[in-house]
C-alpha cells in the first residue's frame, strides 16, 4: 500500500501522520508533499524519516494507492488530475468538490458505501461541523425521519489551522503583557471574545460555513432535511461544539434518544447533568468520538429534541474521518 499526504506540514496533515500510525493503517511506502514553504521539511513516521517533496505537475503519484489532500480548495482543484490520473484514490479535505454530483461526500458512520462509486477517483471529506453533527444525527434518523435542524456551532481556533491556534495563544499573552493584540487570522480579536462569522457572507445573509451545513447534511444523509445554522468562532483552542435542535416526524423520547446515541457508531454519551457531566472541548480534544449530552425535549416543539455535542475538529472533523474512509475502501478492495 503506497500512501501520500498533500499538505503534510499543516495541522491536518500532521494529524494524518498521527492517526495513520495510531490506527496501524497498512502502509508500505509513505510520500509527503507540500508547498515551496514546507518542501524539504522532514518528519518521522514509524521510525523512518520522510522528507516533504514539492507538489508539482508531474508523475509523482504514479503507483500511489491513496492520497490524502489537505492543502486548500485551490490546490486540490489544480492538482486533482495529476493525483488521480494513474488510478490513485484522492480523499480530499477541502471544499473543492463536496457538492459535485460525481464526487461522493462521505462520513463512514452514515454513508460509507457512497465511497465505492467515484467516477473521478475523488472522495470528498465534509466540513468539520457537518461531520460531527451527522454522526450524532444518524442513529436518531433511524428512529424517526428528521425534518428540520437548527444548529448553533461554537468553533475553536483549530478550525482555522495551526497558525490560528498560535495566534489565539499569542493574543492572550499580549493582553496579559499589555501589548498590542495581533489580529491576522480572524476578522476580529478572538481572545476573550466570540465572533459570529466563519467564512464569507452569502447573499442570503448566511455565511459560506453555514450553507455548507445545509447542503452537505442533505447530501450525506440522502435527505430532504432543512438545516438552519449559526456558526460562531469561540476562544477555545481545539475541538468544536454544537447546540442542535431537531424536529422529527414522530416524537422521540429522551430515553430513546439516549439509548440510540449510546449505541451509535463513533459516539459517546456523556449525559449526567445531576453530576455536572456533559461534553466539553477541554475533554473531547484529542479524542476520536463525537461526545453528546444534555439531551432533552424541545419545549417549543412537540416533535422536537435538543442536545449538545463536542468533538475534535482536527481528528473526527478532518483527518480521522478521511482515514476511516480509506480503511473502509481497503476493506472493500478499494471499490471501483
Amino acid at each position: 500500500m503506497k500512501v501520500a499526504i498533500v499538505g503534510a506540514s499543516g495541522a491536518v496533515g500532521q494529524e494524518f501522520l498521527r492517526v495513520l500510525d495510531q490506527r496501524n493503517f497498512p502502509i508500505d511506502e509513505l510520500l509527503l508533499f507540500g508547498s515551496e514553504r514546507s518542501a524539504g521539511r522532514k518528519y518521522t513516521f514509524r521510525g523512518k524519516e520522510c522528507e516533504v517533496k514539492l507538489l508539482q505537475h508531474n508523475d509523482d503519484f504514479k503507483g500511489v494507492d491513496i492520497v490524502f489532500t489537505s492543502a486548500g480548495a485551490g490546490t486540490s482543484k489544480e492538482f486533482a488530475e495529476d493525483i488521480t490520473r494513474f488510478g490513485a484514490v484522492m480523499i480530499d479535505n477541502s471544499s473543492a468538490f463536496r457538492m459535485d454530483e460525481d464526487v461522493p461526500l462521505v462520513v463512514p458512520e452514515c454513508n460509507a458505501a457512497d465511497a465505492l462509486v467515484r467516477p473521478r477517483g475523488i472522495i470528498a471529506n465534509p466540513n468539520c461541523t457537518t461531520i460531527m453533527m451527522v454522526v450524532a444525527l444518524q442513529p436518531l434518523e433511524q428512529l424517526s425521519h428528521i425534518k428540520r435542524i437548527h444548529v448553533a456551532s461554537y468553533q475553536s481556533a483549530s478550525g482555522a489551522g495551526a497558525a490560528a491556534m498560535a495566534e489565539l495563544q499569542q493574543q492572550y499573552k499580549e493582553i496579559m503583557e499589555g501589548q498590542p493584540v495581533t489580529v491576522k487570522k480572524f476578522p476580529h480579536q478572538l481572545a476573550y471574545n466570540v465572533i459570529p462569522q466563519i467564512d464569507v457572507f452569502q447573499d442570503n445573509g448566511y455565511t459560506k460555513e453555514e450553507m455548507k451545513m445545509y447542503n452537505e447534511t442533505r447530501k450525506i444523509m440522502h435527505s430532504d432535511v432543512q438545516c438552519s445554522a449559526m456558526c460562531v468562532r469561540v476562544s477555545s483552542l481545539r475541538a468544536h461544539s454544537e447546540s442542535v435542535w431537531i424536529e422529527t416526524e414522530r416524537p422521540i423520547s429522551v430515553e430513546e434518544a439516549q439509548k440510540a446515541i449510546a449505541g451509535g457508531e463513533g459516539l459517546t454519551l456523556v449525559d449526567d447533568p445531576a453530576n455536572l457531566r456533559y461534553p466539553m472541548p477541554l475533554e473531547t480534544a484529542g479524542k476520536d468520538d463525537v461526545f453528546v449530552g444534555r439531551i432533552r425535549k424541545d419545549l417549543a416543539n412537540p416533535n422536537g429534541l435538543t442536545f449538545w455535542l463536542s468533538g475534535d475538529q482536527i481528528r473526527k472533523g478532518a483527518a480521522l474521518n478521511a482515514v476511516q474512509i480509506a480503511e473502509y475502501l481497503v476493506g472493500k478492495g478499494l471499490g471501483k
